[in-house]
């Protein structure tokens, strides 16, 4: 039965609360041989930091920088339960974006094979396998679909990429946090992905009460004058372990990351339909209101976004040819340079639709096909595409909408990673880059952001620029642009064509 105990400030609390803030002063923790891999120093020490919070009877979150093996960490954790209470029974549960799981259960495999693992889902075997497990797996959308697993009292649970159990008034949030369990565990690269009341749900699920209600926890950032966050970082900090892969403490033998913006032109045609759309918005915005309002101006981004990519992208076509697109011109330039040193690359869109154009387009630069990754592929098939990619003559580009493969892959047989159109948070593109800037990876990576010049891409990417820097100061985690409730003056001001920009370098 779940109640509450109270703890007494004084020299205990202090020194554990000291442990938890540096976790390399914590207990070691050793899962023994069980565990068929050589973690790192910094790894050792996450270990011990959430061993050290199983043994308090608390959660935490681990947000360590992706790439950095927050997987391993946790699979060393579950044998450490296993070895520790060899008379009971130690079954874990691990929710995570469908994209994922397959790769939870290739890391169990190969790091602790002596667990018995399960899949929930409707692509792997009957729910009865489920009793025998250790350790269950499962997507988000699938939880709802086994009633059992909410019945349980689990001995961990895990929520991978925990970003998407940030609002807190979603249905599979809410299921989420009533599941039952001894230790809680969230994982994210990204603990604040849009704004702070994230980090406010993604403790509420690993560590209930800690910051109060959401209202509470709103009125104390309120409170932090001058947006000093060190109030902040001070509470959440024994609770969230956070390393960098930036900082040279933590691991030292990760190549380069050189990011760019890559500024393209606008074809004629693609500068008339952008101005064309420009009009169109300011005439509409004359009578439009309030939901109204903000529909029609997101509706407008996104016809401004395709026109940028391509007018063909906008028009609903599915020939895209180059001479129409300014970014089509720029992929190939580098694309021949990329084939030429015999080097692979990623390509991310945030849609769907410009994922086939891309491949086509990037196949007759290369010589041969490539691969591709949105939504709608099957679990099953994205591993036999990573596979492929990661294969010394495999495919030399990979095509990904944003979103669907944008987390838990891993792809570090790219060099080179190109985002053709700009997400609104820098988060988001954050966590597609580190598909390929991650351990394992030995070759510097090079990021091409594509931005339309005199553009609203182009102010987007001096916003999100600062939004980098503004975010860094709390968690170094992204936070997302809003333009919906601009000032019709202000975004009309953002979205309009800079005529001389566009075509002067062509």
């Amino acid at each position: 039965p779940q109640g509450w105990a109270m703890v007494s400030a004084g020299p205990w609390l202090a020194d554990v609360l000291a442990q938890l803030r540096t976790p390399e002063g914590c207990a070691d923790a050793d899962p023994g041989p069980a565990l068929h891999a050589q973690l790192r120093p910094y790894q050792r020490a996450g270990v011990a930091w959430m061993w050290t919070l199983w043994t308090l009877g608390t959660g935490g979150c681990l947000a360590d920088d992706m790439g950095l093996g927050k997987t391993v960490q946790v699979i060393a954790l579950m044998l450490l339960l296993q070895r520790a209470r060899q008379r009971e029974r130690v079954r874990s549960l691990v929710i995570a974006p469908a994209s994922v799981v397959d790769n939870w259960a290739r890391e169990l495999a190969r790091f602790a094979p002596s667990l018995r693992v399960a899949i929930a889902h409707r692509s792997a075997k009957p729910e009865a396998s489920l009793d025998d497990a250790d350790v269950v797996l499962t997507t988000y959308a699938s939880l709802s679909r086994y009633p059992s697993l909410a019945q349980e009292r689990w001995a961990l649970v895990v929520v991978d990429e925990a970003q998407a159990i940030k609002n807190p008034d979603a249905k599979q949030t809410r299921a989420i946090k009533q599941l039952s369990a001894r230790m809680r565990l969230a994982l994210t690269g990204t603990p604040v992905e849009n704004r702070l009341g994230d980090l406010w749900s993604v403790l509420d699920f690993a560590c209930p009460g800690l910051l109060g209600t959401a209202k509470q926890f709103g009125a104390f950032t309120k409170s932090l004058t001058g947006h000093s966050w060190a109030p902040l970082r001070e509470l959440c900090k024994p609770w969230i372990l956070r390393r960098l892969k930036t900082d040279r403490r933590v691991i030292d033998d990760l190549p380069d990351k050189s990011e760019l913006d890559v500024r393209c032109g606008l074809s004629q045609l693609q500068a008339a339909l952008y101005g064309e759309a420009v009009e169109a918005l300011a005439r509409e915005l004359q009578h439009a209101k309030g939901v109204k309002r903000r529909g029609l101006v997101l509706a407008y981004l996104v016809r401004l976004k395709q026109i940028c990519n391509h007018p063909a992208h906008w028009l609903g076509q599915p020939e895209w040819p180059e001479p129409d697109s300014g970014k089509l011109a720029r992929l190939r330039e580098l694309a021949e340079e990329i084939a030429a040193r015999q080097q692979k690359v990623l390509v991310f869109t945030q849609f769907r639709e410009a994922c086939a154009p891309l491949h086509d387009h990037l196949a007759g630069i290369f010589g041969r096909p490539g691969l591709v990754l949105h939504g709608a592929v099957p679990l099953r098939k994205r591993s036999e595409l990573v596979q492929s990619f990661a294969a010394d003559d495999g495919p030399p580009f990979f095509v990904l909408s944003l979103r669907a493969g944008g987390t838990g892959l891993n792809l570090v047989a790219a060099s080179h990673v190109v985002h053709f159109d700009r997400w609104w948070n820098p988060a988001v593109e954050a966590q597609a880059t580190d598909r390929a800037y991650r351990i394992g990876q030995h070759a510097n990576v090079l990021v091409h952001r594509f931005v339309c010049r005199g553009t609203i891409e182009e102010r987007i990417a001096a916003m999100l620029e600062d939004k980098r820097k503004l975010a860094a100061d709390v968690l170094a985690a992204g936070e997302e642009i809003s333009l919906t409730e601009l000032p019709t003056e202000q975004l009309l001001g953002l979205v309009r064509l800079d005529l001389h920009a566009a075509r002067g370098l062509q």
